[in-house]
C-alpha cells in the first residue's frame, strides 16, 4: 500500500519580523558597496594629506611643503631597532622613499593646508604606491635649498607617524617641530683627536666675508664671498716669515659650515707636522643656485674674475702670503676639482698648480658616461633603450640621470645638481633664468644648449685648442687624482682629458686610484687624508724648492 503523506510546512514568519530582516540584509549591501567604492576611490585616487602648522612656528610662514613616505619594515630594519625619526628620498636609492611636494604661500599657525600626492611626486604618485604600511613625514623648506642642502637649520617638520595606504582617511601630519643643525665646530663624527683640535683651530681661522665689486654689480646688490682662513702654527712668532698659500674649495653639498671639518683637520695636520706650514683659504663656492664653480657664467657672475681679481689680491695685502704664482695652489674635490680645474687653466699665470681630485666631467664627451658631442643624444636613455645610471656603488648601477631630474624637478626648481650645472654652463634664456639643457620629461638634449655648453665649459676642448699660448704658463702645473671605481663615474672624463694632455706632450701627473670611490679616494689605512698629505707636501716642495722635504708618497700617517 502506498502511504500518501502530506509535505511538512514551517510555520510562516510574521511579516513584521520579514521586513526587519529585509531591512538590515539592505543596510548590510548598502555598507559593502559604499566600502568597496570608498577603497575603489582610493586606490584610483591619491591619499590627500593634511598638513598643519603646529607648535614649529608662531607666525605664518612659507615655502615648499614635501611628504616622504617608506615602506615601514624596510625602515625599521635599516633602523635595527631604534625609532625612525626621519624620512627622506635619494635619487641614488630612487626606491627608498616617495616624496609628494607643493608650493606654500603662507600658512599660519593652526591652519591645516592639503597636499595631493599625485600631482608633483617622485619616483610615483601616492595612488600607484604597492598597498602596506608607510612611515610618513612632512616637512616644510623654508629657504627652498632641500635640493642642496637637504634637511638643514630651519626646516619645520613632523612627528613619523605610520600609516596604511590606500587609505580613505589620512591623518592630519602636524609640523610642530624646527630642524636644528648641529655648532659646525662641534664635529661629532669625526675622530677624538680631530674634535680635541677643534678650539685650537677655530682660534687660529679667520673667518672670511668679502664684499665682492664685480659680483654686487652684476647681482644689484651686496654679494659677499665667504669662507675661512687658516693660518699656520707659528704664524705669529715670526713676522718677517711668508708662506704659500693653498686656495681649497669644497664638492656639491658643501658650504661654509662643512668645510670647518677640513679646516681643522689641515690644522691638527700642520700642528703634528704631517703637512707643511701653510696659509689656508678655505672657499665656500655655494649658493641659491648650486655651486658656481669659480667660472665666470652669464648666469652666476663673475667669479672667476672676482677671485682672482678682487679676492686674492685683497688677502695678500692682508696677510704673508708669498704673492707669487709660485706660492698659490689649488685644490678641490670632485665640484671643488672641477672650479680648482678651471681655474688653473683659465688664469695659468696666477697659480703655480693645481691638485684636483675626482673632478666633475672635465671633457663632455664624457659627461658621467654621457656623450654630449653625440647626435640626437638623450639624457636619460642610451640608443638601446636602456637608461644612463647617474652613479654605482662598486660597478653596481643604483641610479639614473632621470631619477636625479625628476627627484629635483619635485624638491625644487633650483640647487639641484643637474640645474647647478645649468646655472654655471648654459646660456641665459628670456625669463632671465638659464636655459635647461634637457627636456625634463624625455631626456631630450637641446643641441644650442649643448653647443654653449662645450663652446664654453669644456675644460678639455679649451686647453686642446689654446695649447700654445697656454703651454709656457700651464705645462706641469695639472695635477689629478680619480679612483676608478669613482661613485659618480667621473674617471671616464679624465681618462680623456689625459688623452687629450697626452697628445699635446703636457707635463702632468694624472694618477688613478685602484678600486677607489667617491669618498673613500683620501684614505690609505688608518688615515682618512692621506692623500690630501701628500698633495700638501708636493706643493709645499714647489714653492720652496730649497728645503728639505719628505717625499709626499711615504709621508708618514701621524
Amino acid at each position: 500500500m502506498i502511504v500518501l503523506r502530506r509535505p511538512v510546512r514551517s510555520s510562516p514568519l510574521p511579516v513584521g519580523k520579514l521586513l526587519v530582516i529585509s531591512a538590515l540584509l539592505l543596510v548590510l549591501v548598502v555598507a559593502v558597496a559604499v566600502r568597496m567604492a570608498l577603497l575603489w576611490q582610493a586606490e584610483r585616487k591619491p591619499p590627500i594629506f593634511q598638513v598643519q602648522l603646529g607648535g614649529a612656528a608662531t607666525r605664518p610662514v612659507s615655502g615648499r611643503l614635501l611628504l616622504f613616505a617608506t615602506l615601514a619594515g624596510p625602515a625599521r630594519a635599516a633602523a635595527k631597532g631604534a625609532v625612525v625619526t626621519e624620512v627622506d628620498a635619494d635619487a641614488w636609492h630612487p626606491d627608498k622613499a616617495a616624496v609628494a611636494a607643493r608650493e606654500i604661500a603662507r600658512l599660519a599657525p593652526g591652519q591645516t593646508v592639503e597636499i595631493d600626492t599625485d600631482a608633483l611626486a617622485f619616483p610615483t604618485g601616492f595612488s600607484h604606491l604597492p598597498p602596506g604600511e608607510y612611515l610618513v613625514q612632512a616637512v616644510l623648506d623654508q629657504d627652498h635649498n632641500y635640493n642642496y642642502s637637504g634637511r638643514d637649520t630651519g626646516d619645520l617638520m613632523s612627528r613619523v607617524v605610520s600609516v596604511t595606504l590606500p587609505a580613505i582617511t589620512p591623518p592630519v601630519l602636524k609640523l610642530d617641530a624646527v630642524r636644528s643643525n648641529p655648532e659646525p665646530w662641534s664635529l661629532p663624527w669625526e675622530r677624538p683627536e680631530v674634535r680635541a683640535d677643534a678650539a685650537l683651530a677655530r682660534h687660529d681661522a679667520v673667518k672670511l666675508d668679502y664684499t665682492s665689486p664685480r659680483l654686487s654689480a652684476f647681482w644689484g646688490r651686496s654679494t659677499v664671498m665667504r669662507g675661512w682662513v687658516l693660518l699656520p702654527p707659528g704664524y705669529g712668532h715670526d713676522p718677517g716669515r711668508r708662506y704659500p698659500t693653498v686656495y681649497f674649495t669644497h664638492g656639491y653639498g658643501g658650504d661654509e659650515n662643512t668645510l670647518v671639518d677640513d679646516v681643522v683637520n689641515v690644522h691638527l695636520a700642520m700642528k703634528q707636522g704631517s703637512m707643511p706650514p701653510m696659509i689656508w683659504v678655505f672657499l665656500d663656492q655655494s649658493g641659491p643656485t648650486g655651486t658656481q664653480e669659480f667660472a665666470d657664467s652669464v648666469n652666476n657672475g663673475p667669479w672667476g674674475s672676482a677671485l682672482t681679481g678682487e679676492l686674492i689680491p685683497w688677502l695678500e695685502a692682508r696677510y704673508r702670503m708669498d704673492g707669487q704664482a709660485s706660492g698659490r695652489f689649488l685644490t678641490g674635490h670632485s665640484s671643488g676639482g672641477w672650479a680648482t680645474l678651471w681655474l688653473q687653466t683659465h688664469y695659468p699665470k696666477m697659480f703655480g698648480g693645481t691638485w684636483s681630485t675626482s673632478p666633475d666631467p672635465v671633457d663632455f664627451h664624457d659627461f658621467s658616461g654621457v656623450d654630449l658631442y653625440a647626435p640626437k643624444v638623450n639624457l636619460y636613455r642610451r640608443a638601446d633603450g636602456t637608461p644612463w645610471p647617474i652613479d654605482r656603488v662598486h660597478f653596481h648601477a643604483e641610479g639614473s640621470f632621470a631619477d636625479a631630474a625628476q627627484l629635483e624637478r619635485v624638491l625644487g626648481p633650483c640647487g639641484g645638481q643637474l640645474s647647478s650645472y645649468e646655472w654655471v654652463f648654459s646660456p641665459r634664456g628670456v625669463d632671465g633664468a638659464p636655459m635647461p639643457l634637457f627636456d625634463r620629461a624625455t631626456g631630450d638634449i637641446d643641441p644650442q644648449v649643448r653647443d654653449y655648453w662645450v663652446e664654453h665649459y669644456d675644460i678639455a676642448r679649451y686647453v686642446r685648442q689654446h695649447w700654445p699660448a697656454l703651454k709656457a704658463d700651464l705645462d706641469g702645473k695639472i695635477h689629478i687624482a680619480v679612483g676608478t671605481d669613482d661613485t659618480w663615474y667621473l674617471d671616464g672624463a679624465v681618462h680623456r682629458f689625459k688623452d687629450v694632455l697626452d697628445t699635446l706632450h703636457a707635463r702632468t701627473d694624472i694618477r688613478f686610484l685602484p678600486n677607489k670611490a667617491h669618498m673613500d679616494l683620501y684614505a690609505q689605512g688608518s688615515d682618512p687624508n692621506a692623500l690630501l698629505k701628500q698633495m700638501a707636501w708636493q706643493m709645499y716642495a714647489v714653492a720652496r724648492p730649497g728645503e728639505a722635504t719628505p717625499n709626499p708618497s711615504e709621508v708618514a700617517v701621524r
